[in-house]
């Protein structure tokens, strides 16, 4: 009989936005059931004091101060978990940046981040590390490759297009992702949560989208960071024939 395995020693792990929110969360998680992770993110301090955090509680952690805008950087780091801990077998691929703003009056650096980060960066990524993965695979190994979209991903909310259309992107890319990479074995999964309580909405400037925000946040308890972790944790721990391609995961109280 199949049943969920949360011992996940022997499994590594790469988490991209791992400095804080989601994937900080993630990286906690997976290394407290055994994975070995490697922490992607910009902020080096933030990443070093999650690894002395994940090591004090006696996991592993390697943290690598990555910019998934940079292509030689992504090359980079996806070179330095191969050297540590040999080829990663799930990565989370969860860096992302939400700009609310409209069309026409927003400033040309926002909507161009999000494009670079949410997307382009999300593709570097997947490249840079699906040969690990496929080998990995090849080996025998559970494999996943987890990619964090949005709820945004299926509905239309004003003021978001450009971040909504980054997260579209995301969410039929591994639809495509599971055609091509499935028939390795290699598992490909996308989480779409909703309204989550994490470092995101701090980076708004757009004085209708903080409003909203508010508003929302006096009548929904938001989702928790630990709570998208949970997730992970449960589509990583899955017997190995079995493939979460699609979560969705909404606070009880939202809508759409």
């Amino acid at each position: 009989m199949n049943t969920i395995a949360q011992d996940l020693t022997g499994r590594v792990a790469v988490i991209t936005g791992a400095s804080s929110g989601m994937g900080r969360a993630t990286a906690l998680l997976l290394a407290s059931r055994g994975a070995r992770v490697a922490l992607l993110a910009r902020r080096k301090d933030a990443l070093e004091q999650l690894a002395a955090d994940i090591r004090a509680q006696g996991g592993t952690a390697l943290a690598i101060p990555t910019d998934v805008t940079d292509p030689a950087s992504v090359e980079a780091a996806a070179a330095a978990v191969l050297a540590e801990f040999g080829n990663a077998d799930l990565v989370f691929n969860n860096a992302g940046l939400m700009l609310p703003g409209a069309i026409g009056a927003q400033p040309q650096r926002e909507w161009e981040t999000q494009i670079d980060l949410n997307v382009t960066g999300a593709m570097r990524v997947i490249q840079a590390f699906v040969p690990q993965l496929e080998a990995a695979a090849a080996q025998g190994k559970v494999v996943d490759l987890i990619n964090t979209s949005s709820i945004a991903s299926q509905y239309v909310y004003g003021y978001f297009a450009v971040y909504s259309a980054t997260k579209a992107f995301v969410s039929h890319l591994t639809r495509h992702l599971r055609l091509e990479l499935g028939p390795k074995n290699i598992r490909v999964s996308v989480i779409e949560p909703g309204i989550t309580e994490t470092e995101l909405q701090g980076h708004f400037t757009f004085q209708g989208a903080i409003d909203w925000l508010a508003n929302a946040a006096q009548s929904i308890e938001f989702l928790k960071a630990e709570d998208i972790a949970a997730t992970v944790g449960f589509i990583v721990s899955m017997p190995k024939h079995v493939n979460m391609q699609q979560i969705v995961i909404m606070p009880t109280r939202e809508g759409i």
